[in-house]
C-alpha cells in the first residue's frame, strides 16, 4: 500500500528541510545551511516521518540516504519547493531592479529588424541586466539550449510557445546587380531563374539551403537557379551579387543601401507577397523571470502592442 503524501502547508518548512538532507545527504550540513541545529533538524524530520506514518531517511553513523517512500516523496515535493522559491525571488526582483543575464536566440535578419535598433535603449533602461544574443539561423530549442526567448519566423514555431509579433509582415526580394542582368537577361518569370546563376544561402555549416519561394495565382511554388555559390555567410553573398555574379534572394534590410544607391535591382517583384514576420517567442510558464517580463514589456512597446 502506497503511503498517503497528502500533507498540510504547516509541513512546509519540515518539507524543505528533508529535501536538503535528502540532497546533501548529511544533517549537519542541511543545519548549516538552513542556520540551525543539527538536533533540530532530526527532530524535524522525525515528526514529519511520524505525521506521515513512513520512514523516508535511512540513517546510519556515516550515511544518510533516501528510503523508497522518502524517494518518492522527493520526486514530488523537490519540483513544488523549487516553484516556490522562484516565486519568492520574482517578487524579491520585482522590488528592486531587474538583474541577471538575458539569454536570446536569433537569426540573422531578425537581429537586424527587431534587436539592432532597440538594443542601445533597453540596456540604457535596464543597466542591471547583461543580453547574451546568439545569432544563428537554425531553430534553437529555447529549453535544451538555455535560452530565455528567441526570434523567429512565424512559419517555424512551435505550437507549445508563447508567440507576440515584433515585425509585421515582411517580403523578399530578388536582386542582381545592373551588369549581371545586362549580360545575362532580366527574368520575366520565376520559372526562367533555371538558367541564371543564383547565389544561395545556407543554414549554418550543415543544414540545407534555402529554397526561393514564389507565388502565383495565390499557390505557393520554390524554383531551383543554378547554384554559383552556396555559403552560410550572407556578406560574401551580397558581395558576389555586388560584383555580378548572379541573382540573390534576400530580405531588403541587408541589401538597402546597395538597392537605394542603384547597385542591385529587384526582379520578379510581382511573384513576392508579403508574409507572416518575426515573433518574439518563449516557453509558456507560470512565473515569467523578471528580465524576460521586463524585456516583453519593452518590445510590446516599440512594437506599438498592449502590454
Amino acid at each position: 500500500m502506497k503511503p498517503d503524501f497528502t500533507i498540510d502547508i504547516d509541513s512546509l518548512p519540515a518539507l524543505a528541510a528533508f529535501a536538503r538532507v535528502a540532497r546533501l545527504g548529511s544533517f549537519t550540513a542541511a543545519a548549516a545551511a538552513l542556520a540551525v541545529s543539527p538536533s533540530a533538524v532530526s527532530q524535524t524530520i522525525r515528526q514529519l516521518e511520524a505525521r506521515l506514518g513512513v520512514r523516508l531517511l535511512q540513517r546510519t553513523t556515516r550515511s544518510v540516504g533516501l528510503t523508497e517512500a522518502g524517494a518518492a516523496l522527493l520526486a514530488r515535493v523537490e519540483p513544488a519547493l523549487a516553484e516556490i522559491g522562484a516565486a519568492t525571488d520574482d517578487i524579491r526582483q520585482q522590488r528592486d531592479m531587474p538583474a541577471g543575464t538575458l539569454r536570446l536566440t536569433t537569426p540573422t535578419t531578425a537581429g537586424a529588424l527587431v534587436l539592432r535598433p532597440l538594443l542601445a535603449d533597453f540596456m540604457r533602461a535596464c543597466p542591471g541586466i547583461a543580453v547574451d544574443v546568439i545569432t544563428d539561423d537554425r531553430f534553437a530549442d529555447l529549453v535544451a539550449e538555455g535560452f530565455d526567448a528567441g526570434l523567429r519566423l512565424g512559419e517555424a514555431l512551435q505550437r507549445d510557445m508563447v508567440a507576440i509579433p515584433v515585425t509585421g509582415p515582411l517580403r523578399m526580394v530578388v536582386a542582381a546587380s545592373p551588369d549581371y542582368l545586362a549580360r545575362h537577361g532580366t527574368p520575366g518569370h520565376p520559372r526562367e531563374l533555371h538558367a541564371h546563376a543564383g547565389l544561395q544561402y545556407r543554414f549554418g555549416p550543415h543544414g540545407s539551403v534555402y529554397r526561393w519561394e514564389f507565388v502565383e495565382d495565390g499557390r505557393t511554388f520554390t524554383v531551383d537557379t543554378r547554384a554559383a555559390l552556396i555559403a552560410n555567410d550572407k556578406t560574401l553573398l551580397h558581395q558576389a551579387a555586388l560584383d555580378g555574379m548572379g541573382l540573390i534572394y534576400e530580405f531588403p534590410v541587408h541589401i538597402q543601401p546597395a538597392l537605394d544607391s542603384g547597385r542591385l535591382v529587384t526582379v520578379l517583384d510581382d511573384w513576392l507577397p508579403p508574409f507572416d514576420g518575426f515573433y518574439l517567442y518563449y516557453p509558456g510558464r507560470v512565473l515569467m523571470p523578471p528580465k524576460l517580463r521586463v524585456f516583453v514589456d519593452f518590445l510590446k512597446a516599440r512594437a506599438g502592442l498592449s502590454a
